[in-house]
């Protein structure tokens, strides 16, 4: 039986012994990664020994070849798939896939009840031309829910989960190399509680990457934070004894003051801020419902709390104080994102739809752009405010100019789950983590230009 052939057949078996159950839950993600399923090995320097030794044990260590932007215009498969020796066409299985996909929700409903609103879409413009596809990055994912995994800071310089390590992954050179490792025991030079409190494992369930510093949440509620030039973590706590209380979300961010925080959302109910000159704890807010994503505005003034509610809330950064409850969304959210000119905001929910938000007005959403297939897990801005990229659970991508009024997209179709999506900071390429254990990858993609061909001399 072919790689296509038993895709399928996985992912028919999954959606039916899921819907057996009498909890609700109608579907996990095919490529979930099992804490089970990870690798013990060393990422640093047998990273490249160990992509070569995957490839030997391939029948056609051809198939295990990265996808240039040549190699694409020339035919390839843009993650290296060989469609023309499996049973299925790339469009029939696309067929299949839009046909039988089970998006979760938490309140299930019409699949198109959440349409009404929609923004009409122009679609098949090309906004990002894809550049790279390497397969010595495979993103893994420990809780379908959280997929803000990838990060990029710079058009050469990304950041990627990968079993218990954070990985770096050089564009220009090609290369990676292991940053941080939560296999073993962590001793960082500032923690917070007890020495046995500092864990060994650690599942990263989010990460974000700001102003030399790594943030890592973990699937037990750990919170990890490193520098980029610096060797070993410089913090580390346990926020909370419960070890069901995931850290679904951390953002890195700089108060109107000046100061850098970072902020940790976790499952149970709480956001907690921290400087990150002592590490210290300066405050935490409690609510209702397990908040799963938290982003603050560019200004350092108002927070972003979405969680387990049809309803999102705007606090003041400062003193967490609500400023405004605003509801829209028809299921729980899990992303958020701010314009850079700090008046939109985005917010992804289960519905499978992005609601823009403009602040000074929050009667209602100024437009409502739809997901293919599954909800809105991930949203990014660009820095220069023209696009923003809006990531499904899995196979699409969608990028909309906000110059045209939202009304013209780009759609990257590909096959998996997708980790995380990142523009870098110059707005000139985007990044797009997919989790698979066959064909995983970090997709890169850079801005339409003119004369592009100049790129390779900057």
């Amino acid at each position: 039986m072919m790689l296509i052939d038993l895709l399928v057949v996985r992912w028919r078996c999954s959606v039916m012994e899921l819907s057996k159950n009498d909890d609700g839950v109608e579907y996990m993600v095919d490529d979930y990664f099992d804490p089970g399923d990870f690798e013990e090995v060393e990422f640093g320097g047998n990273f490249q020994q160990k992509h070569k030794e995957d490839c030997e044990e391939e029948d056609d260590a051809h198939e295990k070849t990265d996808t240039s932007a040549v190699a694409y215009r020339n035919g390839k498969d843009i993650q290296g798939i060989p469609w023309e020796r499996l049973n299925h066409s790339r469009e029939k299985y696309r067929e299949m896939r839009l046909k039988h996909y089970k998006n979760y929700e938490n309140f299930p409903r019409s699949k198109n009840e959440h349409r009404k609103d929609c923004q009409m879409m122009e679609t098949g413009h090309t906004f990002f031309d894809f550049q790279f596809n390497t397969r010595l990055v495979k993103s893994t994912i420990v809780h379908f829910q959280l997929r803000n995994l990838v990060w990029a800071t710079s058009k050469h310089d990304v950041y990627t989960v990968q079993n218990y390590s954070v990985m770096h992954w050089s564009s220009l050179l090609k290369t990676g190399r292991e940053l941080l490792n939560t296999a073993g025991l962590l001793l960082p030079t500032k923690h917070c509680g007890s020495v046995g409190n500092l864990r060994t494992r650690v599942q990263i369930s989010t990460m974000a990457v700001r102003e030399n510093l790594v943030v890592a949440g973990g699937f037990q509620g750990e919170l990890i934070c490193k520098c980029l030039n610096k060797r070993g973590a410089i913090f580390s706590t346990k926020l909370t004894p419960d070890d069901s209380a995931i850290t679904n979300s951390v953002d890195i961010y700089r108060t109107s003051g000046g100061s850098l925080r970072v902020s940790a959302a976790n499952n149970d109910g709480y956001v907690r801020i921290f400087d990150t000159e002592n590490f210290t704890c300066l405050g935490q807010l409690s609510f209702s419902w397990s908040v799963n994503n938290t982003s603050v505005s560019p200004d350092g003034k108002l927070l972003a709390i979405l969680g387990d509610s049809t309803e999102f809330l705007l606090a003041d950064a400062q003193s967490g104080k609500v400023v405004g409850s605003i509801g829209g969304h028809l299921d729980y959210s899990f992303a958020s994102a701010w314009h850079p000119d700090g008046h939109v905001l985005a917010t992804g929910s289960q519905d499978r739809t992005c609601r823009l938000w403009d602040i000074r007005r929050l009667v209602e959403s100024v437009a409502v752009l739809e997901g293919r297939i599954g909800a809105i897990r991930g949203i990014k801005f660009s820095a220069d405010g023209r696009f923003i990229a809006m990531a499904e659970p899995a196979d699409f991508v969608h990028i909309h100019d906000l110059s045209a009024g939202f009304c013209k997209s780009q759609q990257i179709d590909l096959f998996g789950e997708i980790a995380g999506l990142s523009f870098s900071p110059d707005s000139e390429a985007l990044f797009v983590g997919i989790a698979d254990r066959t064909y995983g990858g970090l997709l890169e993609f850079r801005r339409t230009r003119p004369y592009h061909y100049l790129d390779s001399l900057m």
